[in-house]
């Protein structure tokens, strides 16, 4: 992708950026993308999400960690839309998370808005700083650092 976006990246896109699918894909759209910098995407919550069966039953609360990996595959999309990559057999993975904070739960109906940026590259290490909001209000905030890595390696 050229640093050129289009005016919104949907879902079939974002399935060819991705390695993510059902019921890991938890990026729905993108609406804002400045490749290698920043963008902002969102993921509709709704009651059919599988983890709401057992998180928590009569009170389905999105786990955090769901909240953190959705910024995560926010933030590869940064990554894997920059011009100077190769991402043929490679595959993008965590290599940390820091300052992690959970602000509001996450319910079905939400609009969780993922807004990743301040992003900076070492190597094939990537730093981001994330932030999910609902309505407006922090749900979570924190960093996330992932690297590039040969899919052969795993």
């Amino acid at each position: 992708m050229s640093k050129q976006a289009p005016e919104y990246i949907d879902v079939k896109r974002i399935m060819e950026m991705l390695p993510h699918r059902y019921p890991f894909l938890l990026v729905d759209r993108v609406v804002n993308l400045i490749p290698g910098e920043s963008i902002t995407a969102y993921k509709n919550v709704t009651i059919n999400e599988p983890f709401f069966q057992g998180h928590f039953p009569g009170l389905p609360v999105m786990p955090g960690v769901l909240i953190v990996e959705a910024l995560a595959q926010a933030g590869g999309i940064i990554v894997l839309s920059t011009d100077d990559i190769d991402v043929k057999d490679k595959v993008f993975l965590f290599t940390g998370i820091n300052k992690v904070k959970f602000r509001r739960p996450v319910v079905p109906g939400d609009k969780l808005v993922l807004t990743v940026n301040e992003v900076r590259r070492k190597m094939n290490i990537w730093k981001m700083k994330c932030v999910a909001t609902v309505d407006g209000e922090i749900a979570a905030q924190g960093e996330v650092s992932a690297a590039i890595v040969d899919k052969e390696q795993l």
